[in-house]
Formats: structure tokens, C-alpha cells, sequence
């Protein structure tokens, strides 16, 4: 049996890592969170002071590290949604600092970084059942992804979604700073370089703004499921 690969883009808390954790348990995949390879990338940058604008040498950082992700075992249920290994210490937290966001942010404006990072999210996909989130899945990563969703929301919408996750971790930030973020890593994602946030032509484009998240799981497993029937009953 062939894998089968669901590949999401959106922008910033579209809701993309809650509904992609929920679809991974129903279907049993494996869940990828593309983002925090570029938030680990930031954190080994940080932990070996180089400067994030300095390709070459952030480049050897990630070529050498070991990146790894697995769905959270029962004693990591403490609400994360997956948990993220970096040279095999558990960085899951880690990397959800403002600070080491900001500068995921950054070193993912650099091309041969983002490169590196592909393949490395590639290989992971290669042999196995995946659902995988983040800006440019559906059309560089996996782009013959059996399922291409690009998840939305309002840009007020997600600027709340974002700002209740941040005061549920105790950081004590202000809506205007957040809505004001939410908007220029938008502008950031949809004028990078050679991998702008888009929609491709074949994809699903779901908006949350509406929906209950449980709403949106249910829509994206039905939708999953069909399309592998369909394709068994072709094959078969």
C-alpha cells in the first residue's frame, strides 16, 4: 500500500498545529509541524551564537543537527502537539518562546536554509502516512500530496487565537502587539522569495473563522478517508 500524504499551508494560528494533531489521531499518521524545524534552526542559532543572517554558517548548523518528531508520548500529554527532538533532547517548549519565533521568522527568508530543511522534511515523509503543516507543503515540500488544504482564518480571528495562547503560557503581551505581528509575518510569508505563502490551484481552501476546530477535523478525516477508498478501489 502507498503512503498517503495531507499537506496544509496557511498562515499564522489559522489553526493549522491544533487541526493537524486532531486529524493525525483519528487517521493514526504521523504528525509534522514544519514550522518548528525552522524554530529549532533558530534555537540552535541562538545556542551556538551565530548570527541568523549569516547563511552559510546556519546552514552547517542544521546540516549537523539531528531533527526529529514524534506524536507525544502519554507522560508528554501536557498540551503539546507534538513533540520535537533536537540532537535528541526534547526542545518542545523550547522553541515557543516569542524570541526563538521572531527568529524562525527570519532564518526562513534564507534560500539555502529552507532547502536544507526540505529535504530534511521530505525524508520524513518518504515512507510513512503523514499529515504535515506549514507554509509551503502543498507545492514544495509534498507536492503530489494526496490531500492539499490551505487553512485560513480572519486576520482579527487569528490575532485572538494567538494572543490566548501566548496568555495561557504567562506571557503577558498586548492584542495590539499581537494583531500588529500577526500582519507583518504575513506580509513576511507571501513576499519570501522563491517560497511565498500561496494558494496552489488544487488545493481545499478551508476558513476557520466560523468553525468550531472540531468542525474542521471532521470535514478534512471525511474528505481523507474518501479519497483513500477511492484510490484502494482504483488499485484493487
Amino acid at each position: 500500500m502507498s503512503v498517503f500524504h495531507i499537506a496544509i499551508d496557511g498562515p499564522v494560528s489559522a489553526g493549522k498545529g491544533t487541526v493537524s494533531r486532531l486529524v493525525a489521531e483519528k487517521l493514526g499518521f504521523l504528525y509534522v509541524d514544519t514550522g518548528a524545524m525552522y524554530r529549532m534552526t533558530a534555537l540552535l542559532c541562538k545556542n551556538h551564537q551565530v548570527d541568523l543572517a549569516d547563511e552559510s554558517a546556519v546552514v552547517a548548523l542544521v546540516k549537523a543537527a539531528k531533527m526529529e518528531m514524534r506524536n507525544p508520548s502519554e507522560l508528554e500529554r501536557d498540551s503539546r502537539l507534538t513533540t520535537v527532538l533536537l540532537d535528541g533532547e526534547d526542545v518542545s517548549w523550547k522553541i515557543r518562546t516569542e524570541e526563538i519565533s521572531a527568529g524562525a521568522s527570519k532564518v526562513a527568508t534564507l534560500t539555502e536554509v529552507r532547502k536544507v530543511l526540505v529535504e530534511k522534511q521530505q525524508e520524513i515523509a518518504a515512507n510513512q502516512n503523514v499529515i504535515m503543516e506549514g507554509r509551503d507543503i502543498t507545492y514544495r515540500v509534498l507536492p503530489q500530496a494526496q490531500l492539499k488544504i490551505y487553512l485560513t482564518a480572519s486576520d482579527s480571528v487569528r490575532a485572538e487565537r494567538r494572543h490566548l495562547q501566548l496568555q495561557m503560557r504567562g506571557e503577558n503581551v498586548a492584542f495590539e502587539d499581537v494583531y500588529r505581528d500577526t500582519i507583518e509575518r504575513d506580509q513576511r510569508d507571501m513576499t519570501r522569495g522563491a517560497d511565498p505563502l500561496q494558494i496552489v490551484s488544487d488545493a481545499w481552501v478551508v476558513d476557520t473563522t466560523d468553525f468550531e476546530i472540531e468542525k474542521v477535523v471532521e470535514m478534512i478525516v471525511t474528505k481523507a478517508k474518501v479519497i483513500m477508498a477511492n484510490s484502494t478501489s482504483h488499485n484493487s
